[in-house]
């Protein structure tokens, strides 16, 4: 019998067997001064998790239990919890843990902290125990990391928001999207159609930049002002210079990544800034198309606590609904999941529902 206190999950046991998900019983950290316990209702579906899973972000800790995108609803709190109350609706991302003292933490950056530790994969150093993520029954974070949900969204549409939904709303705040600014999303899946709803929530003019026409319509029905395919000759003419902001969530730097085309459209010290994580990807970059403009290239990771209150309170003042397709909790429906994520198979997130289900009550 484990000496630390057990929840149940669906793991995967290696990358070789990525595809095949088992009902176990794994350890879970103690129960901390700061933490709360959630039970957790539903949880979003990540690109991430296949990168973990099939061992493309490198070698995990197996068995594994991943999703980072949970809601469910806080059972108990530690006596030092100020942030999070027992029966509140709550949701907990891609991190669940920072040292909370470093300059990064003290200055709203806190998912820049070297000390970070993820929802899913990391050792806590204090026990040894391997954080496992949100398709199991329950799971318990620092307080810091959990976060009330407004009523106005609704949890299976609130999931995919706390890593694929603040991944896209940090850098368009942190970059100055709002009213009177240009901004383009490089690629409509999963990132970028929340980098299309939240551009347009800002007040931002809101393009969407694919390799062709085939999302165009869902680009128009999400509120873009305009779309560009690469593929279409001469596709940047008319825009050179003219976008202050460029999210990219392109998830391939390959051939047909025309990079020099897309800062051509930069203003001056127009910004270039990708979420994406392609495997073993490079990005090549030729100094000269920096010239141009003086355009600035850089990346981001996540957001902080603060933005993830302040894009869900903009969700549901707004009305911000992200495109879900829910799919019930089981061993069968997950590498089912999986597999149409990897073959983006998906308008543009999954969400795994029924826990109650799956896990009793």
């Amino acid at each position: 019998m484990s000496k630390f206190d057990q929840y149940e999950g669906f793991q995967v046991e290696s990358p070789e067997t990525w595809t095949q998900f088992h009902k176990n019983k794994f350890d879970t950290k103690p129960f901390g001064d700061y933490d709360v316990e959630v039970k957790i209702e539903c949880c979003g579906v990540c690109a991430s998790d296949i990168h973990t899973i099939t061992g493309g972000w490198g070698e995990q800790h197996f068995p594994l239990t991943v999703g980072h995108e949970i809601v469910g609803k806080a059972l108990r709190v530690g006596p030092k919890v100020t942030l999070i109350k027992p029966g509140q609706r709550v949701g907990v991302g891609a991190q669940s843990w920072s040292c909370l003292e470093c300059r990064q933490c003290k200055n709203d950056n806190e998912t820049y902290c070297t000390k970070q530790m993820d929802t899913y994969g990391a050792v806590w150093p204090d026990s040894g125990v391997v954080t496992q993520g949100g398709y199991s029954s329950h799971v318990r974070t620092h307080e810091h990391w959990v976060f009330p949900i407004p009523d106005a969204i609704p949890s299976h549409l609130a999931a995919p928001m706390l890593c694929a939904g603040i991944t896209s709303y940090s850098p368009l705040v942190r970059n100055g999207a709002g009213p009177g600014k240009k901004v383009g999303v490089v690629g409509l899946g999963g990132l970028g159609h929340f980098a299309v709803l939240f551009a347009k929530a800002l007040g931002a003019e809101t393009w969407v930049i694919s390799r062709s026409h085939s999302k165009e319509a869902d680009a128009k029905e999400m509120g873009a002002d305009g779309f560009l395919a690469t593929k279409d000759k001469d596709w940047n003419k008319d825009h050179l210079m003219t976008f202050d902001l460029i999210i990219s969530t392109a998830n391939n730097f390959g051939e047909g990544f025309d990079l020099s085309g897309y800062l051509s459209l930069l203003d001056v010290h127009g910004k270039w800034i990708s979420v994406g994580l392609p495997e073993d990807a490079n990005l090549s970059i030729k100094p000269q198309d920096l010239l141009s403009s003086g355009c600035l290239i850089g990346a981001s990771h996540l957001g902080s606590r603060r933005e993830m209150l302040e894009m869900f309170q903009l969700a549901a003042d707004k009305g911000i609904k992200s495109w879900v397709e829910t799919v019930p909790i089981s061993a069968e429906n997950l590498s089912k999941t999986m597999q149409r994520l990897r073959n983006t198979d998906v308008r543009y997130r999954f969400t795994m529902t029924d826990y109650d289900k799956a896990f009793g009550t």
